[in-house]
């Protein structure tokens, strides 16, 4: 099969791809009832390196999310006044330098992660946005709270909700999840309602204010943003296929 070569990834394509994709996701919010001003785009760059970072931040785009604390740090530094975001795991031995990094971390899968994040904020003097995985797919190799023991905690007020309401410095803002590989629009869209409804009951039995949903990537944005995602965790779409992994 002949490969099909990819363009030079300039700031002025990589801002094409980013507003003909926001226009499109925007248009899909509108029509499931959503606000579509609060659709923000994570641009990410796993597996480019520096020079597509600076390029990104060039073409305006102010939000990059990386999967790895270690291969984010250097194009953290070459950009830091990006706002970054872990939109991969986070081990615990990382935690304190993945609070000191990120400006958002959507991948707590834990509540001793959510408390170890919390006492790291409240030494470092940082105020990090945490959201709760939910693995909503049972999928082995994802991580995130089980589905199960997540819809045991919204039915009234137990550890979940005592672990948020002892958070201080770091901020628990919202839920994120992934969609199943290769799952129909229908699929999709379901997974993405359970999530929306999930955090909605968690608002309601910890009465905290939770505004971020994140959800959907490139195969399944849309779908996402028709069901109320307001981060959106996109890198195919934006910078092509990734030259290593």
């Amino acid at each position: 099969m002949q490969q099909i070569e990819e363009p030079t990834l300039t700031p002025e394509l990589i801002r094409s791809r980013a507003d003909a994709l926001m226009q499109r996701l925007r248009a899909a919010a509108a029509d499931g009832g959503h606000d579509p001003g609060r659709l923000r785009l994570v641009a990410v760059t796993k597996g480019f390196g520096v020079p597509v970072v600076r390029a990104a931040a060039e073409a305006g785009l102010r939000v990059l999310g990386e999967n790895r604390v270690q291969e984010a740090k250097p194009k953290i530094e070459a950009e830091p006044e990006v706002e970054w975001h872990l939109v991969g795991r986070l081990q615990s031995n990382k935690a304190r330098r993945g609070a000191a990094l990120f400006a958002a971390i959507h991948s707590v899968d834990s509540l001793d992660l959510v408390q170890r994040l919390d006492r790291l904020a409240h030494d470092e003097g940082l105020r990090p946005a945490l959201l709760l995985q939910v693995n909503l797919t049972g999928e082995e190799h994802k991580s995130g709270f089980p589905a199960s023991w997540f819809d045991e905690q919204l039915r009234a007020p137990g550890e979940l909700a005592a672990a948020l309401g002892q958070t201080h410095a770091a901020r628990v803002v919202g839920l994120m999840t992934m969609g199943r590989a290769g799952a129909d629009p229908a699929e999709q869209r379901a997974t993405f309602v359970r999530l929306r409804n999930m955090r909605d009951r968690l608002q309601e039995v910890t009465g905290r204010r939770l505004p971020e949903l994140s959800m959907g990537m490139t195969a399944d944005a849309e779908a996402a943003a028709t069901e109320g995602a307001t981060l959106v965790r996109i890198g195919t779409a934006i910078f092509g296929p990734r030259p290593h992994l």
